[in-house]
């Protein structure tokens, strides 16, 4: 009965943030974000639930949907869910980069030599996420201080930035329409602290 009612309160909470809502993706964004590792995994790809909004200028194009794919793993298999704040911005100048949270694994891999980018000035930050992308110092430049603050009061999130574009999501979690609306600000909260610094 939850899932059948969410489409339903997704619109309402679409309506409240004056953004456009569509219970089918229509728009065939896929192709957009196959550059994101969370876009390149497993089959059955999906997005429904989709919450969109342009602003005035068409500087900033900024959508939320739930998004879901199919993992097999010889005669298993396991469905990952989750809802994913997409935007699209020409004040963006994104390295290719790719962020989760650390966890014991990866901690070992560090341990084994293989590094992640970490902050000497912020090792909450560096305790808390992975980091990882193609050029290091283009990272450590986009990463700014208020970005690292931003996830270090913030905890769990996976983030993948390529140019103009940028996913923000909690692996295999769906979110409650309350927390979709929380999730609005802080991706455009977070859109404003990656922007390129006029030059």
């Amino acid at each position: 009965m939850a899932n059948d009612m969410r489409p339903q309160l997704l619109q309402k909470i679409a309506s409240q943030l004056d953004m456009q809502f569509f219970p089918e993706e229509e728009w065939g964004i896929l192709p957009l974000l196959r550059d994101f590792k969370l876009f390149r995994h497993g089959s059955g790809r999906s997005i429904t639930n989709v919450m969109h909004k342009q602003d005035a200028w068409l500087e900033t194009d900024a959508r939320i949907f739930d998004y879901k794919y199919t993992v097999h793993a010889g005669n298993s298999h396991k469905t990952y869910r989750q809802t994913v704040f997409f935007v699209q911005s020409k004040r963006l100048a994104l390295p290719q980069f790719w962020m989760k949270p650390e966890h014991f694994f990866l901690k070992i891999g560090q341990w084994l030599g293989f590094e992640d980018i970490d902050f000497v000035e912020h090792p909450e930050f560096s305790d808390q996420y992975h980091l990882k992308g193609y050029d290091e110092e283009y990272i450590r430049a986009t990463m700014n201080d208020d970005v690292l603050r931003f996830f270090t009061i913030e905890k769990d999130w996976h983030l993948e930035g390529i140019n103009y574009y940028m996913v923000l999501y909690k692996t295999d979690y769906i979110m409650s329409a309350r927390e979709i609306e929380q999730l609005y600000h802080k991706g455009l909260k977070l859109c404003n602290l990656l922007e390129a610094e006029e030059i």
